[in-house]
């Protein structure tokens, strides 16, 4: 399972956060502690809000431990928001495409998960893509797909309700003809000013997720250190931080659908 890291707050380096604590994204990409596989050398990203509407980003598909790029970047780099991930592919190419954070108009997005049977239902997945989005769609990964299907239910308006769509619409996916596969979706979705991020799985167990707020907020798939207090996201929730106001634990009640919803997730992405 990939393990990522999203920080809000005053304006600083990476490194702080990223490449000097003591169990840091690079150490969590060799030896992660809360993941079913400690290893995440599949590539890594960096992504961040500047001067310019839209976040800057940077992806390499060598191991984070192994590139010196990333200690350098993450101490010249700095920005008041940004993500960090280290990938643990699951099933699709190890492309620099395919690396997270990704990233759509003022939107960014990471994600520590998988959708069970990808290849049988990669192609009802992407049908959720508007035709207006699908050039975005530069990978082949499942969390580019959700994404841009997420996209295409209304980010700007509604981000939790488009997100809690597209996750009702692929729980039915994956039960479809009883089979119940198993989807997990721990992901960070922000816009510059506001920061998301989900806790959810169907027929599963939510990948860990935790927060602290010793000043800046900062959410992490597992703590990098033990000096400070770090409280979990609990399962089926989402983390809402915005400007001016206290951080949000909401209930993210996406495992409740009906059979007919993929269809009706798709038939509004169509009218959108």
């Amino acid at each position: 399972m990939c393990r990522w890291l999203a920080y809000r707050g005053e304006a600083t380096s990476f490194d702080s956060y990223v490449t000097e604590p003591v169990h840091s994204l690079i150490n969590q990409s060799l030896r992660a502690r809360e993941s079913a596989g400690s290893t995440n050398g599949d590539g890594f990203g960096l992504g961040w809000y500047g001067v310019h509407p839209e976040p800057g980003l940077f992806r390499e598909t060598r191991p984070a431990w192994s590139d010196e790029n990333l200690r350098y970047l993450c101490r010249h780099l700095q920005s008041h928001m940004f993500f960090a991930h280290v990938r643990a592919a699951t099933g699709t190419a190890v492309t620099r495409q395919n690396c997270h954070p990704f990233a759509c108009g003022r939107w960014m997005f990471m994600h520590n998960g998988f959708i069970g049977s990808w290849s049988r239902l990669r192609r009802k997945v992407e049908a959720m893509i508007p035709d207006h989005l699908y050039p975005s769609r530069v990978g082949t990964t499942d969390s580019e797909a959700v994404f841009l299907a997420m996209m295409g239910q209304g980010l700007d308006q509604d981000p939790i309700g488009a997100t809690l769509s597209v996750m009702r619409a692929l729980s039915a996916l994956v039960d479809e003809d009883g089979l119940r596969e198993r989807m997990r979706f721990t992901a960070a979705l922000a816009n510059g000013h506001d920061l998301y991020a989900f806790r959810f799985a169907h027929n599963d167990t939510a990948n860990t997720l935790y927060y602290r707020e010793d000043g800046p907020l900062v959410v992490a798939s597992e703590p990098f250190d033990t000096e400070l207090h770090w409280s979990e996201v609990p399962a089926d929730h989402v983390l809402v931080s915005r400007p001016f106001r206290p951080v949000e634990i909401r209930p993210f009640p996406a495992g409740e659908h009906s059979p007919q919803e993929p269809a009706v997730a798709q038939n509004v992405v169509e009218r959108a």
